[in-house]
């Protein structure tokens, strides 16, 4: 048995698939930890995981969703400069205080969300082994890719190389804040300078068919599938008998970016004359109660159990999160996204490279537009037929039980575990 701990962000899309892999470590034999701030306790308690709390005093209960209420009104620039800010702060909370809890659970190896820019250098300054976890979009940045916050697509032309390298120097000034923290503590400690990435493995939720091409990863890059369980997530109680057996289109914005309420009006219109039961998961973002009429009377509830009625939806209308839309794939269902900030459009410009879905920027959006664009979904072949072909990738993938079977091979050989690229 080895102890592991979990380090991510406190935000359900990373929270979500890092449990669902401590999880499967668990069933395993193992001991598994999270460490994180206190909002981060229910969903790791949910998922039958040790928990750890750390920063409390900073950052307690009701942070995210302040952080939520916050981000949730912001879109595009102002919107990822708010998350950048809220999570250097939180950067300095932890690397006070995470090293000595680590220490002090005696933990065994690491596995870090990529996302958390304090997890590499708390592993390195505590000498212990680390895995990387991508519970978002990959950071790995190469010419050939677009920057992981824009909606660009995939072109290997030399210009559009040129507008990538720009624009992740534009993300990388936009990210100095988290940069500088992670610098100023690595300096305190005598760490060489930089990020670290794990050497041993990093192991991501995409299935590499829904990623664009890539030249340059790592060896021990593995492409594994989502991660998703839905006994080890809280239960969410659901009117199921107000079903009408209608085909089902699924909108949900997420849980943090989802104050817009009037995207949730613009929903309700366009699939209003639709021969199909639209229902609406708010995720916190108000009460279905205190929502203005909605055309065509759609079932709305707080929150929703998403995989569960990702099973028997023809449609998801998505803000383009990661989770979401593997999530959708994982059942073979089509979308139509509305990204709003971080990486959702870069999430939206994959949806349409894979011929999965259609996508349309926040800014663009008009009841007539997505009307369009639902209806093209739903009617076309081709979008069912590619989220299909993109089930069958996750399921060969291997998912969350292939991520621990790698995880497994780093404990049992202490080496790199280089992946099989076909």
């Amino acid at each position: 048995m080895t102890h592991f701990g979990l380090i991510c962000l406190p935000a359900s899309g990373h929270l979500n698939p890092m449990t669902a892999l401590g999880y499967e470590l668990k069933k395993r034999g193992h001991q598994v930890t999270l460490f994180g701030i206190p909002d981060a306790k229910s969903k790791t308690v949910a998922a039958g995981l040790e928990f750890c709390e750390v920063g409390s005093q900073q950052l307690p209960i009701g942070t995210m969703a302040e952080y939520s209420a916050q981000l949730g009104r912001r879109s595009g620039l102002a919107a990822l400069r708010y998350n950048i800010n809220f999570f250097a702060q939180e950067a300095k909370v932890l690397f006070e205080e995470m090293p000595k809890a680590i220490q002090a659970t005696q933990v065994e190896i690491l596995l870090v969300d990529q996302a958390a820019s304090t997890g590499g250098t708390i592993a390195e300054y505590l000498d212990i082994p680390f895995i990387t976890v991508c519970c978002s979009l990959m950071f790995n940045q190469e010419s050939k890719i677009p920057p992981v916050i824009s909606s660009w697509q995939y072109n290997p032309a030399g210009w559009a190389k040129l507008r990538n390298r720009l624009g992740n120097k534009v993300f990388n000034r936009l990210s100095k804040p988290v940069r500088d923290v992670v610098i100023e503590y690595r300096q305190q400690w005598n760490l060489p300078p930089g990020y670290s990435s794990s050497k041993l493995a990093q192991i991501c939720q995409e299935p590499a068919e829904f990623e664009f091409p890539r030249e340059n990863l790592p060896s021990s890059f593995h492409f594994t599938g989502p991660y998703n369980n839905p006994i080890s997530r809280e239960p969410t109680p659901f009117p199921w008998e107000k079903l009408t057996g209608q085909p089902l289109i699924y909108a949900s914005m997420g849980t943090i970016q989802n104050r817009l309420i009037k995207v949730f009006q613009t929903i309700a219109e366009a699939c209003a004359d639709l021969d199909a039961q639209l229902i609406i998961s708010l995720g916190g973002s108000a009460k279905p109660d205190a929502l203005p009429k909605l055309a065509g009377s759609p079932l709305v509830v707080e929150y929703a159990p998403q995989l569960e009625l990702l099973s028997k939806a023809a449609l998801t209308i998505t803000h383009a999160g990661l989770n979401t839309t593997l999530e959708s794939l994982s059942y073979g269902v089509p979308m139509v996204a509305i990204p709003i900030a971080n990486d959702q459009p870069a999430v939206a410009a994959r949806i349409q490279w894979t011929g999965t879905g259609e996508a349309i920027p926040l800014n663009q959006l008009t009841t007539r537009k997505l009307h369009k664009a639902v209806k093209r979904v739903l009617t076309e072949n081709s979008y069912k037929n590619n989220a299909l072909r993109l089930q069958r990738a996750i399921h060969k993938a291997g998912g969350v039980s292939r991520a621990a079977d790698i995880i497994e091979q780093v404990i049992a050989t202490g080496k790199p575990i280089v992946a099989s690229r076909h």
